[in-house]
C-alpha cells in the first residue's frame, strides 16, 4: 500500500510540473524588459535578451568607465544587449569614449538588440562587450544599425 501511494504521489507531482510552466524562465528576447522600461530612456544589459541590467539613461554618457553619469566604471565594455525606449531620437553606441571609434545605432522602432554578438560597429569591431559611450542621435547621423 505504501509503495502504491508513493508511486501515485510521484506521478501527481511530475504531471503538475508538466502543466505549470517554470516561473523563472526568461523571455527569449527583450519584450519583458521593454514592457517595464521607462519612457525616454535607453538601457544596456550585461547578458543577452536584456538580462543583467547595467544601467539606463535619459541623456548622453560619453564615458561609461568614469562613474560620472548614468553608467558606472564597471559598465564599460560589458553590454551584450541594448534597448531604446526613447521618445524622439535614436541611440548611437560607440566603441570609444567621447563618441570616438566606430558606432552602431539602435532605432526607436526596432526597440532592442537582444544579442550584440550579431552586430558590429562601423569599424568592423564586434559590438558585443565593447560599448564605451552613447549619445542620442538623429537617424541621419547613423550609418550602421543594430539588429
Amino acid at each position: 500500500m505504501r509503495k502504491s501511494f508513493a508511486v501515485l504521489t510521484t506521478l501527481a507531482v511530475a504531471s503538475l510540473g508538466a502543466l505549470v510552466p517554470a516561473t523563472s524562465a526568461q523571455a527569449a528576447d527583450c519584450s519583458d524588459a521593454m514592457a517595464g522600461a521607462l519612457s525616454g530612456y535607453m538601457y544596456a544589459y550585461d547578458s543577452t535578451n536584456c538580462n543583467g541590467h547595467l544601467g539606463h539613461a535619459s541623456g548622453n554618457d560619453s564615458n561609461w568607465g568614469d562613474s560620472a553619469l548614468s553608467f558606472q566604471g564597471g559598465d564599460t565594455n560589458k553590454a551584450s544587449s541594448i534597448l531604446n525606449n526613447g521618445n524622439n531620437s535614436e541611440v548611437a553606441f560607440y566603441n570609444g569614449t567621447g563618441g570616438s571609434g566606430g558606432h552602431i545605432c539602435l532605432s526607436r522602432s526596432e526597440g532592442w538588440a537582444s544579442n550584440l554578438s550579431d552586430d558590429s560597429f562601423t569599424t568592423g569591431v564586434s559590438a558585443n562587450n565593447t560599448i564605451s559611450s552613447h549619445a542620442w542621435s538623429a537617424a541621419s547621423s547613423c550609418s550602421r544599425w543594430a539588429v
